[in-house]
């Protein structure tokens, strides 16, 4: 077994078993996914928030309903979740609204109905890709662990051809081994953080939207007495 003297970190990625390098192959692309997931997710959380801030000012300062569904009806793609939440429930409301015999109860549970399903698939577009940063998050140490554990077999496995083991033989070998079980820590600790922090900011918007429908088919019942 020869002594690599070389202890950098490009030379102790080089001399890395093919295993080990497989390991942090398969890493270094859970980071760069997870790192690409957390900055989608930042901007479409923070653009949530916004629009939803926008719209609820808008709506609780006494805007036409009917002119407000047919700006968001118009601009549907470009529009907020809370805003496409609100287009679902009164485009239900006028639907019942203009046929006749439908009472009011009818109305709003429908209207109700029709914003609970646009909630939920908002909600599902938003929470997209964290399973992703939470599978990255607690599988990429146990991932590194391995790579580490196979690097360090390999450095005791070589320790048989030589005839007598210094520190200098096996430092190398354990080094690279090493070096798996941090890139596994690279991966997992942005993942984390991400997961718990837009878990948070998600959770808020979702309790946002919640009490929205929840007010807004107030406003639709008593507008269904009036019909």
């Amino acid at each position: 077994m020869g002594v690599n003297q070389d202890l950098s970190m490009l030379a102790l990625l080089a001399s890395a078993s093919l295993t080990v390098k497989l390991v942090m192959g398969l890493l270094l692309i859970a980071s760069f996914m997870s790192w690409w997931y957390i900055f989608l997710k930042m901007f479409a959380v923070k653009r949530a928030a916004r629009m939803a801030q926008a719209f609820e000012q808008e709506f609780w300062n006494g805007a036409d309903l009917n002119q407000m569904y047919q700006r968001v009806s118009r601009d549907h793609d470009r529009c907020g979740e809370l805003e496409r939440i609100f287009e679902a429930g009164f485009r239900e409301f006028m639907k019942l609204k203009n046929q006749p015999g439908t009472d009011a109860a009818m109305m709003t549970e429908s209207s109700r109905r029709a914003m609970r399903a646009a909630y939920q698939r908002e909600m599902d577009a938003l929470e997209s890709h964290l399973s992703f940063l939470a599978t990255v998050g607690s599988v990429s140490p146990y991932v590194g662990l391995f790579g580490t554990v196979w690097g360090i077999m390999n450095a005791f496995r070589g320790l048989a051809n030589v005839a007598q083991a210094t520190l200098a033989h096996v430092a190398p070998g354990i080094a690279e081994a090493l070096i798996a079980t941090a890139m596994g820590l690279f991966a997992a600790i942005p993942a984390v953080i991400a997961y718990n922090r837009y878990t948070y900011d998600i959770d808020r918007l979702a309790n946002r939207f919640e009490s929205f429908i929840e007010e807004f088919s107030n406003i639709l019942q008593r507008q269904a007495h009036k019909k």
